[in-house]
This record gives structure tokens, sequence and C-alpha cells, in this order.
């Protein structure tokens, strides 16, 4: 599809506010805005989103103007809003969890306990296999406000 160069970004804007910006590469993208770029280049469908779930897939192919489609199971669940939590007792401040964090949730220094800053986390479950010690766990998100 040949836009001109306004008219993709904008498409490109318009469906990346669709992505939960998880950021968290199940589309088989580096993160939301890249999985967004690929669409409105028509190299990606708009079903590899497990935490835009259906709806999200049905928005994203609204915009697009393709026909709906659930999202790609196989690409993992849709689940409700969580976050991650470091149980305190078991962190030994690897600072693993910091470095696999893409939207710089995790905050501790190295030899000390870590954190997650609640509002920042996506659930992206990057910070999960990183961490030698098993110490994060996801939760569910606390109900906004």
């Amino acid at each position: 599809m040949n836009l001109p160069a306004a008219d993709r970004e904008a498409l490109i804007e318009r469906l990346d506010r669709l992505l939960p910006q998880t950021q968290c590469g199940q589309c088989g993208f580096a993160g939301c805005r890249p999985y967004a770029q690929a669409m409105a280049a028509r190299e990606a469908d708009v079903d590899r989103c497990p935490p835009g779930g259906d709806a999200g897939a049905r928005a994203l192919a609204h915009v697009l103007g393709v026909a709906p489609r659930p999202f790609d199971r196989a690409r993992g669940a849709h689940k409700p809003a969580q976050v991650a939590l470091v149980v305190e007792a078991d962190c030994i401040g690897c600072t693993k969890c910091i470095q696999a964090c893409p939207v710089d949730a995790i905050l501790g220094a190295a030899k000390h306990m870590h954190t997650v800053v609640e509002p920042l986390c996506t659930a992206c479950e990057l910070c999960i296999p990183a961490c030698p010690v098993d110490c994060i766990v996801l939760v569910p998100a606390a109900p906004a406000s």
C-alpha cells in the first residue's frame, strides 16, 4: 500500500495506539510500534497480539479495512490485567530482570532487592525467565481508580 509519508505515519500511530504497549514480542516483532509499522506496510496480519485479544484484533482490522479475525492463540493466551511482583525474600539483586524489562518498570541496584513500579509494568513476562532464582510472579493488577 503506497501512502504518502504523512498518511503512512498517521496510520502507524493509530495502529500503535490500539496496541496494548506490552512490548512483549509475542507478535514476532521487537515491540508494539514495529508491529504497527509491519501492519501498515501490509507485512503482518492483525491477529498476532495475544495481549490485545480478539477485541484488539477486530479494532486493528477495522482501521486497516480488512476482514476481522480472532487473535492467533498459538502465539499465547489473552490474560486479565496483571503486573510483575518481586518476592523480596528471594531476590538476590542480580539485575537480570532490570535488563530484560522493555519498559523500565523494575528498579533496583546490584546486590540489592528490586521492585516493580506497578503503573509502568505491562506484564510482558520477559523478566520471569531472566530471573535465575524465580523470584518474580505475576499478580492481578490493581483496578484502575
